[in-house]
């Protein structure tokens, strides 16, 4: 398979100058969604994080998005009869805005197949865990009482399964005695706030290459 930045564009007419056209999907309160409007700015890394797509009216993240000057657009899911015609809504959306890639940070909703496909390989997703282990929505807490003596964050491609995709980068993270959760979920989301950047930055500039579970760093 040939490097991810070789994504196909929607439109020939459309303007790319300010790079690769990101949208953010999130449904909380967004501190990985401002992390990665930042660091974007200040690295001058190519890519125009152009929207932002809510599930939630009151997220946090909206606010943020209000203030770092990204477009926000909130879609309520009870307006529709399904997670499929919910995810047609967003997916038309997002190629009426010339969307290229799309980043979920703490996206509170499992995607359908229909969105994975229609971005196949063009989703990115940031999971507080040593992918495979702990999947869901509390991994943190899990891994925590566990017993875990490392954890960490992990960076993938989304596929058609929770937590699954081709893993990009993975950071661990010792859980030293003592500590407690509340500080080991401090460690992770700063661990969260520079690896996801990277990542971005990795396959904006052409340097991941996809072969079956495997992504390579080129």
């Amino acid at each position: 398979m040939k490097p991810v930045r070789k994504l196909k564009r929607l439109n020939k007419r459309a303007d790319f100058s300010n790079g690769l056209n990101v949208a953010i999907l999130a449904s909380g309160n967004g501190s990985n969604f401002e992390s990665l409007v930042k660091t974007t700015k200040e690295k001058k890394i190519k890519v125009n994080i152009k929207l932002l797509i809510t599930d939630k009216r009151g997220a946090f993240a909206r606010k943020r998005a209000r203030r770092l000057g990204v477009k926000d657009i909130f879609i309520n899911p009870k307006e529709f009869k399904s997670r499929l015609e919910f995810d047609k809504k967003i997916v038309k959306l997002l190629h009426k805005e010339e969307i290229e890639l799309v980043a979920l940070a703490g996206y509170m909703r499992i995607i359908s197949p229909y969105f994975v496909k229609s971005f196949k390989n063009k989703i990115l997703n940031i999971h507080p865990a040593l992918l495979p282990c702990f999947k869901g929505a509390t991994a943190i807490k899990d891994a925590y009482e566990y017993g875990c003596k490392v954890t960490g964050v992990t960076v993938h491609f989304v596929d058609e399964k929770v937590d699954h995709g081709p893993i990009i980068l993975q950071e661990p993270l010792k859980i030293d005695s003592g500590l407690t959760l509340s500080k080991l979920e401090e460690k992770i989301h700063k661990i969260e706030h520079r690896l996801y950047p990277e990542a971005l930055r990795l396959l904006s500039k052409g340097k991941l290459k996809i072969r079956g579970r495997n992504v390579k760093i080129i």
